[in-house]
């Protein structure tokens, strides 16, 4: 699983050695290009207006049409996202930080215009050239929406998609689309994609219609929220079509891009980030997790936002950590426990019979040779026996002091940190013993 954060709010593209140099202290390696930073909604909605044009910052000398209803034709690409970028791309080469993903420019979810069509394909063409030459696999690209009514936003969306099909392809890019809220007289609601069914249908239908697996699926956790969607079942229904989560905190309310676990109520999260856990746990998701926060770095202090990046590095490195358990228990043919409290109870009611393991050690030299949980609780020094692929979960969290006792032991074996704060269920019946101390 990579972990990167989105350049929105921290890199700009006309001064990007700061940004990126903020991005590497802070601990990220990769990131996501947003380009829309380069071509604003706000842009493009006064688009080939007259009075506005040149606020715009488009090229008078693009001449867009609103595409037939049988297909979109592009005579020429544009060039204002290539202009101005180059920098950005070098700055990122000499800080070794990666371009893992991109998302092209797109239209505000209000917008007034239903002439903009041709003009988004050309900027998505533009885009899957830069994610060609920045050796990006992903680029995001939001379904059109504007003007089209209820029913007809496949049909214009297929041919959308498909003319882009090709391009990506010989640039090396999966296109992935992304759940998408919709504005209604000002209030927020389910828009395209936002039906697990409908999105998983598409995606599949896309790629049987262009000969190859060239489309995928950006899980964005603010848009779940922001419609009320169940995380669990959203996840589980799109299942390996999730190339890419986007992992933004909001009210429920507002459009923002906010670090995971800010947005609270009485100590209560307003996303429901224990659902988004179970469901990419449940499908094995292993690749890009996105951290959007530009609504936080615009509101902080330049002289905080190291400070901050750090934070959110750390994080992301636990939303990997509990998001990636079950495929970390997948990676060993054997493995034992040590603890056998709570926390090995709680393994062995969720993953026991999935993942058994042979025994567990506890450093409680009265529960030595007693069962627990149909295991049999051994001393640390059993962990010698061990083949050298068998790996250690500690259950227990005294992480590092026990992980670094088993390594002055001289036990070379895979040590693993299991947790138990987001289970696929709950078992509250506590036990009252841990450790031959009363809780």
């Amino acid at each position: 699983m990579e972990l990167l954060c989105t350049s929105s709010g921290i890199v700009w593209y006309k001064t990007p050695k700061k940004g990126i140099t903020a991005v590497k202290e802070g601990g990220f390696e990769e990131i996501l290009l947003d380009l829309s930073a380069r071509c604003p909604a706000g842009e493009l909605e006064a688009f080939g207006r007259e009075k506005q044009e040149a606020k715009a910052g488009l090229s008078s000398q693009i001449s867009v049409k609103p595409p037939k209803k049988e297909t979109i034709r592009v005579s020429e690409q544009p060039k204002e996202l290539h202009a101005g970028l180059e920098q950005l791309l070098l700055e990122c080469q000499k800080a070794s930080v990666r371009i893992a993903a991109a998302r092209a420019p797109y239209l505000a979810g209000n917008t007034k215009r239903t002439d903009l069509d041709g003009l988004l394909c050309r900027l998505a063409q533009e885009s899957i050239r830069l994610c060609g030459q920045a050796g990006c696999r992903y680029l995001i690209v939001r379904p059109l929406f504007a003007g089209l009514a209820r029913g007809e936003e496949w049909e214009a969306n297929r041919r959308y998609y498909l003319g882009l099909a090709d391009i990506a392809w010989q640039n090396n890019v999966m296109i992935l689309l992304e759940n998408q809220c919709r504005d209604q007289n000002g209030n927020l609601v389910r828009g395209i994609c936002s039906d697990a069914d409908e999105a998983a249908a598409w995606v599949d239908r896309l790629n049987a219609e262009s000969g190859g697996e060239r489309f995928g699926f950006c899980m964005d956790v603010g848009a779940c929220s922001l419609c009320g969607m169940d995380m669990r079942e959203f996840a589980a229904g799109l299942g390996s079509r999730i190339r890419a989560v986007v992992l933004r905190d909001c009210d429920g309310i507002h459009e923002n891009a906010l670090l995971p676990f800010t947005c609270l109520n009485r100590g209560q999260f307003l996303t429901d980030w224990l659902g988004l856990i179970r469901g990419l746990r449940e499908t094995g998701f292993d690749d890009l997790l996105i951290l959007e926060f530009g609504s936080m770095t615009a509101a902080f202090s330049q002289f905080l936002r190291p400070q901050l990046l750090q934070f959110a590095h750390g994080l992301g490195e636990f939303l990997k950590w509990q998001i990636g358990m079950k495929n970390v228990l997948k990676k060993y043919k054997t493995r034992v426990l040590f603890g056998a409290g709570n926390m090995c109870r709680n393994f062995m009611k969720c993953y026991g019979e999935e993942f058994p393991p042979l025994f567990t050690c506890d450093n409680n030299q009265a529960r030595w040779g007693e069962r627990f949980e149909g295991l049999t609780i051994r001393p640390p020094e059993a962990c010698r026996e061990l083949p050298p692929d068998c790996a250690i979960f500690i259950c227990n969290v005294y992480y590092k002091e026990i992980e670094q006792q088993l390594r002055d032991m001289g036990i070379s074996n895979p040590i693993e940190y299991f947790n138990d704060e987001y289970m696929p269920s709950y078992y509250f019946d506590r036990l009252e013993y841990w450790e031959g101390t009363k809780q």
